[in-house]
């Protein structure tokens, strides 16, 4: 019997920087949007600010998630803090979920009353929402291939952008034919658009939750690779799970025809790394008549 451990943790040298400054200028920026949606009688500047300061919040605790992280393992959490990032990310989503539901009464409250909405404000505010959403989604585009925290994380910037882009439609056709009716329109069109990707986050970061093989893991692919190998005779107990949302773990007990040595599992586990971008590797290996009493087929 044979086990190995192949493990590396994912550093973020710049991360931090990135998060802070993420962080600053959308509070700056949501202060201002908060400020002309109310002068400016824009539920859809409010519905914007509202996402934006949950992107805030997710901004905060994916921060958060990575620093925890990257803290070395316990004695009493033997894989240290790794799946707080999957935790978070079930938190992020409630929060957003708490926010478009108010911004959502609200629209609602405000559909077809009389009002007068300044669509120069509208128009001048969503237009530097786009400019910070693109900047602050830049910020996290060099770390998204290596994370799936920070994809999310990227992917809601790129959203956000598109977002303000439809609050400056909604006040360019205001100001051309006067329908005030559209602010509401378009605010309930962004929350759609908003929820309609959360509700997938939701079920993704729930998935993780409960040890669901990651998305990008093909085990069929895996159990091929594994069974194609001349010294495996069959393999049993293969389980993938994500450790974090940039980490997966496997562990596999193999039947071999021939006696292998650790370089047959290095092997394997390098091939795992490289191809699936599995860090963490558990192999057991069961030559001959080794494998368990339990276990009727090996494969």
């Amino acid at each position: 019997m044979s086990h190995s451990h192949h493990h590396h943790t994912h550093e973020h040298p710049t991360m931090g920087l990135s998060f802070k400054i993420g962080i600053i200028i959308n509070i700056v920026f949501i202060f201002f949007e908060v400020f002309y949606g109310f002068i400016s009688n824009s539920t859809a500047l409010l519905a914007d600010a509202g996402h934006n300061f949950s992107d805030v919040l997710a901004l905060a605790f994916s921060w958060l998630a990575i620093w925890l992280s990257e803290r070395k393992p316990t004695e009493k959490f033997t894989y240290g803090y790794r799946r707080s990032t999957i935790l978070i990310a079930i938190l992020n989503t409630f929060i957003l979920l708490i926010a478009m539901g108010l911004v959502m009464w609200e629209a609602i409250e405000q559909f077809g009353k009389p009002r007068e909405i300044k669509s120069i404000n509208v128009i001048v505010l969503a237009s530097i929402g786009i400019l910070v959403n693109g900047f602050t989604a830049w910020l996290f585009s060099r770390g998204k291939k290596q994370d799936l925290n920070i994809m999310s994380t990227y992917l809601h910037f790129v959203s956000d952008a598109l977002v303000s882009l439809g609050v400056v439609i909604a006040g360019v056709i205001i100001l051309f034919t006067n329908l005030q009716w559209i602010d509401s329109v378009v605010t309930i069109f962004i929350l759609g658009f908003i929820l309609y990707g959360t509700f997938h986050l939701l079920i993704d970061s729930i998935n993780l939750a409960l040890d669901a093989v990651p998305e990008n893991i093909d085990t069929n692919e895996i159990r091929k690779y594994l069974e194609g190998l001349h010294q495996v005779s069959g393999i049993h107990d293969l389980h993938i799970w994500a450790l974090s949302t940039s980490q997966t773990a496997l562990t596999v007990h193999l039947s071999t025809n021939s006696v292998t040595d650790n370089e047959f599992i290095l092997e394997i586990q390098h091939h795992l790394n490289q191809n699936y971008n599995i860090e963490h590797a558990t192999i057991q290996i069961e030559y001959g008549n080794n494998c368990p009493c339990f276990i009727n087929k090996c494969n």
